[in-house]
């Protein structure tokens, strides 16, 4: 799963060059989505998420993404069970907003849950990795030369 700060990390200032290696791994992971090499999970706060995205071209291209290429989809039908995970997330100083993103990747049985914020790196969860476009690609590239 991606949360909304990786679908947007293309669109922030390039000239910065950890966002520019964020941003060619996140391209490239959606790439390999395309291809059907990995899939991709989404949840109903990432559909949120992007309605509140004042820019319209990227609202557009995030949710055309997601619907050509989602395997699996968390809905807030689920609300008791990601109640109490997001509310275990909280407990560790996470944002509610980030939390769901947590309890809706460990729903959707997600190995990882990919983003740019440095605080939600900083969360260690036993149920799923948290961490960085460019790492997650780093630790694929290993798994493809094994």
């Amino acid at each position: 799963m991606l949360d909304n700060c990786c679908f947007n990390r293309p669109y922030d200032d390039q000239t910065q060059l950890r966002i520019s290696l964020e941003s060619q791994a996140k391209l490239y992971i959606q790439s390999m989505i395309r291809e059907g090499s990995i899939e991709l999970a989404s949840s109903f706060i990432l559909s949120h998420e992007n309605t509140r995205n004042p820019y319209d071209i990227r609202r557009r291209s995030i949710e055309a993404f997601l619907v050509d290429n989602v395997s699996v989809y968390v809905s807030a039908r689920q609300s008791e069970e990601i109640r109490r995970l997001a509310e275990d997330v909280m407990q560790t100083g996470i944002k509610a907003a980030d939390a769901l993103h947590v309890a809706c990747a460990i729903i959707a049985h997600c190995d990882f849950l990919l983003t740019t914020d440095m605080r939600l790196l900083k969360h260690r969860n036993d149920k799923i990795r948290i961490m960085n476009p460019v790492d997650f690609i780093t630790i694929l590239g290993g798994a493809e030369n094994e």
